[in-house]
C-alpha cells in the first residue's frame, strides 16, 4: 500500500542515512521501524498490571547509591578497640 507521510527534514536524512548504512531501501527501513514500533506496544500491553510498578521508584536510585557508598566506607573501617 502506498500512503504519504510527513516528517522532519532532520528526521528523514537520519533515516536515509541509515537506511544506506544498512544496505536497505528506505522502504523496507521504514516498514521494520513500524514493525518493531508495534511489537514493542503489543509487548508493553501485554504486560501484566503489577508489572507497570517497576520502576516506578526509578527516581530514589541515586540516594541509594548514595546510602550504599555511606555503608561500604563504614565497614571498610576498622575500629582497633572494638577487636580487642
Amino acid at each position: 500500500m502506498k500512503t504519504t507521510v510527513e516528517l522532519p527534514d532532520a528526521l528523514f536524512r537520519r533515516a536515509k542515512a541509515a537506511a544506506a548504512e544498512q544496505g536497505q531501501s528506505l522502504k523496507d527501513f521504514f516498514a521494520q521501524a513500524v514493525q518493531n514500533q508495534l511489537q514493542r506496544n503489543q509487548a508493553r500491553s501485554a504486560a501484566k498490571p503489577w508489572e507497570k510498578a517497576f520502576g516506578g521508584l526509578r527516581d530514589l536510585h541515586r540516594d541509594n547509591l548514595r546510602i550504599s557508598r555511606i555503608i561500604e566506607e563504614e565497614f571498610e573501617t576498622i575500629d582497633e578497640e572494638q577487636w580487642r
